[in-house]
């Protein structure tokens, strides 16, 4: 038995599933996402016996066996994974790259200098450097891409990690090793610089264009945000003009009502005392909520139903401070009342409505629409919510809210029933 050999590729299997654990967020519980990666290292183990001793000058063996390991590898990548999507993929694909790096020093260490025990702690060293500057320098920014909105964007990437790997395979690997091609040492070393320069600029390069978005869509918030308080402002401002006025005419309501009360005309002075009362309900300002954020928004779209004579029908609880970010939910109102109004701004006036309800408590959420709809729905085959049919341009709005669900721990779905859409995010905190 080649036991040079067998620890190396025993030393990788346990490095590329640290990486697959550090580098994915979790769907289970974290020693029930242990437990699957050790079956997953054991499986890799046994069937390196197959290729690497049992069956050693067979390539077929060789072969299928290695597509079976990148399969299982892969798999427990998806299965342990919160999100399940292309971002996961392009993370386990990179994962076997990180390794084959390791795994590449033990070799070149070995032919520089036939020791055995010196080219395993070499490749051991080189291993978890590696872990531990990808760890300081990217986890974070691979984490919070899970975060962000629902990736199918990220099938294009997985062709780095694919290509990598394949060339890693046929300078260094297969059908020839650098055993019989040291020439290949300098070149394979001047790949993995490559190939870790490669990760670092495009991960940073995405980092930054998904802080650009982010900076566009709180900017767009912060603008909604700005004229929902300006609406406030000018309806309290209109409501104290119109109030003053009714203060200053109290005094001729009280002579007429005195006037009326002696002529014994109460029918008249019932008159009087409904216009008052109308003239106050009519410059009332309307708060839906205690936190000022939200209400804002939703003041905003209120106002906008009300000009495009679409029956807005709230039921708002929501308490001061919510225990989860309120610009972002914000943000997920403003997006689902924007779509609502825009499917029923043309419909006949017994459809123009949109029914929301949004009970926040210390424990859960519950955010609820309905609307009526003409124009075909499109729905995403993956994910279940409506896409965009005006192209890859649009629909991000829906995304941000899929991302928030996620975010918060909650289940978000749509249907169509009757005529009439349905959307629903429920968390329970």
């Amino acid at each position: 038995m080649d036991y040079f050999k067998n620890i190396s590729y025993t030393m990788c299997h346990i490095f590329l599933l640290l990486f697959l654990y550090f580098f994915v967020t979790h769907r289970f519980s974290k020693r029930k996402t242990q437990g699957i990666c050790i079956a997953s290292f054991l499986f890799l183990t046994i069937s390196d016996i197959l290729k690497l001793n049992l069956f050693a000058k067979s390539n077929l063996c060789y072969v299928v066996v290695t597509l079976l390991q990148i399969f299982v590898t892969q798999f427990t990548g998806i299965y342990i994974s919160r999100t399940r999507d292309s971002r996961v993929i392009f993370m386990s694909l990179s994962a076997s790259n990180y390794v084959i790096a390791g795994s590449v020093a033990a070799s070149i260490l070995h032919i520089l200098t036939r020791n055995p025990l010196i080219s395993l702690i070499g490749s051991f060293l080189v291993h978890l450097i590696i872990l531990a500057f990808l760890y300081v320098r990217i986890r974070d920014i691979c984490l919070k891409g899970y975060e962000r909105e629902a990736g199918k964007n990220w099938w294009e990437l997985c062709l780095i990690p694919i290509f990598f790997y394949c060339g890693f395979s046929f300078l260094a690997f297969f059908p020839h090793t650098l055993y019989d091609n040291p020439d290949n040492i300098t070149g394979t070393i001047f790949f993995i610089i490559t190939m870790f320069v490669s990760y670092v600029v495009v991960l940073r390069y995405l980092e930054s264009e998904t802080k650009r978005a982010d900076i566009y869509w709180k900017n767009m918030l912060f603008e909604s945000y700005i004229r929902g308080l300006e609406n406030q402002y000018h309806l309290v401002e209109q409501a104290e003009r119109n109030l003053k006025i009714l203060r200053h005419d109290m005094r001729h309501y009280s002579n007429m009502i005195d006037s009326l009360v002696t002529q014994e005309e109460y029918d008249e002075i019932r008159k009087i005392a409904a216009h008052i009362k109308e003239v106050a309900d009519e410059n009332k300002v309307v708060n839906y909520c205690e936190n000022i954020i939200i209400n804002s928004i939703l003041s905003l779209m209120m106002e906008r139903a009300h000009s495009l004579s679409i029956d807005m029908r709230p039921d708002i609880i929501m308490p001061k401070n919510p225990p989860f970010n309120d610009y972002e939910f914000a943000s997920v109102i403003a997006n689902l009342l924007e779509n609502a109004l825009i499917s029923v701004q043309d419909l006949k006036p017994s459809q123009k409505y949109v029914e929301v309800k949004i009970h926040c408590e210390q424990d859960h959420l519950l955010l609820q629409m309905k609307n009526a709809y003409e124009k075909e729905m499109l729905f995403d085959s993956v994910t279940g919510l409506p896409k965009s049919i005006k192209g890859k341009d649009h629909g991000l709005g829906m995304k941000s809210i899929s991302a928030f669900s996620e975010k918060i721990g909650g289940n978000i779905g749509c249907f169509c029933e009757n005529g009439i859409f349905h959307i629903m995010i429920f968390a329970k905190f």
